[in-house]
């Protein structure tokens, strides 16, 4: 019998090692190559701004720590290249697109965006009350289009983020910086309550990770980006480690449809094939901050795992949970009554919720994770050591490894 490989997987800062089976079939995404510098970053840029930039206020959109893009090196190369092209620093309001996302702290923003973040002012953005919102119009799915106010009256907007397979809205960088990432709570809840097939009571097969045609939430957000303000984009592709590797600029959807093609070849699985047993790390720090962070690497690779079969994710959740809407849905009694629930007043991380329950009433789901037992044991996974998730693995007849399942998809 072959002697088990070990590996090293990652786990919040750190790694851990795992022997796996030595038949164990390795998951990992394609590379991108390193494929930029300073000079053509600001050359890329140079070639999406207008002939002759505006004089008014210049909003440039970023997103949050969790979908991060190499701000600490680009942003100064993007404000430098605006300064040559006759831009002022007063002019300069970075927006951080949360959504619905909690607020980060400063020591996080300062983390996130390196030292421009005391040079500049950063607007965190909330999705309800004070901010000023206007509506835009509505999408033929009924969503009604509010962003902030305040962002109608920049002359130029920039958004830079990185593109990456969603879960539920296909993918997201790009159009999702500005809605939801910008949006007013109701409206970016109405989107995503087309997560939901009423008639069916079921989630609508069509919003699945990199599926953009058939999928009605990514199409009411297609309407809504042909509403809201004009906008450049610098979409970020990241290697499997999280570090920027390339960037596409674009002034068009067409542009972020490209990205988005791009990104799907390298993270996208060859095969289709199903395994008894999958092990996987989704991806270390930021991608398992929280639970919900981690919600998309249990996602990705689920779909990997045989009806009945067993996924074993490492992730540290070092945060917890990551929302105060997501815990709720599981204390309703059952799948049933939270969807009830859902399709009445969709709210936070419903969706999410209503996603796990679904896996976990397909597959098994152990974790290797600083949750509580009892919060994990509520949402329905079996939190085990690292040294428990090596004895499976090394004894699984039939399995494979995904080492970032943040990032690749089936």
């Amino acid at each position: 019998m072959s002697l088990p490989r070990t590996l090293d997987l990652r786990y919040g800062r750190a790694r851990l090692t795992c022997a796996v089976a030595a038949h164990a079939e390795i998951l990992a995404p394609r590379e991108p190559a390193r494929s930029f510098s300073r000079e053509s970053f600001q050359a890329g840029v140079n070639q999406i701004l207008p002939p002759v930039l505006p004089q008014g206020p210049i909003a440039i959109v970023v997103a949050d720590k969790t979908r991060l893009c190499g701000y600490p090196m680009i942003l100064p190369w993007l404000t430098e290249a605006l300064f040559a092209r006759g831009a002022n620093r007063h002019q300069i309001t970075f927006y951080i697109a949360y959504g619905t996302h909690a607020p980060q702290s400063d020591a996080e923003s300062r983390t996130a965006y390196g030292p421009i973040y005391a040079e500049y002012p950063f607007i965190h953005h909330r999705s309800i009350e004070p901010v000023r919102f206007v509506e835009l119009g509505r999408t033929s799915r009924g969503t009604p289009v509010r962003i902030r106010e305040d962002l109608l009256h920049a002359a130029l907007i920039l958004t830079v983020g990185a593109i990456s397979h969603h879960y539920f809205a296909g993918f997201g960088g790009g159009r999702k910086l500005l809605f939801p990432g910008l949006g007013e709570q109701e409206a970016i809840y109405q989107n995503h309550r087309l997560f939901l097939d009423a008639k069916q009571r079921i989630l609508a097969p069509g919003c699945r990770s990199g599926q953009l045609h058939g999928n009605p939430l990514a199409e009411d957000l297609f309407e809504i980006n042909r509403m809201l303000p004009a906008y450049l984009s610098i979409h970020g592709l990241l290697d499997s480690h999280g570090e920027v590797a390339a960037f596409r600029f674009g002034t068009t959807y067409d542009d972020f449809l490209a990205a988005c093609r791009e990104h799907d070849a390298l993270y996208r699985a060859g095969s289709g094939e199903q395994y008894d047993l999958v092990l996987a790390s989704a991806g270390g720090y930021p991608k398992d901050v929280n639970f919900i962070q981690s919600h998309k690497a249990i996602n990705n690779a689920a779909a990997f795992v045989r009806d009945n079969g067993t996924l074993i994710l490492l992730a540290e959740c070092a945060d917890g949970i990551g929302s105060t809407s997501f815990l709720p849905y599981f204390e309703m009694g059952n799948q049933e009554a939270a969807f009830d629930h859902l399709a009445e007043q969709y709210s936070g991380n419903g969706g999410t919720a209503l996603a796990m329950m679904a896996k976990t009433a397909r597959i098994r789901i152990f974790m290797v994770t600083s949750l509580q037992h009892k919060l994990c044991r509520l949402i329905g996974v079996t939190r085990i050591n690292a040294e428990e998730a090596a004895r499976q693995a090394a004894n699984a007849r039939d399995m494979a490894v995904i080492t970032n399942a943040s990032m690749l998809i089936r």
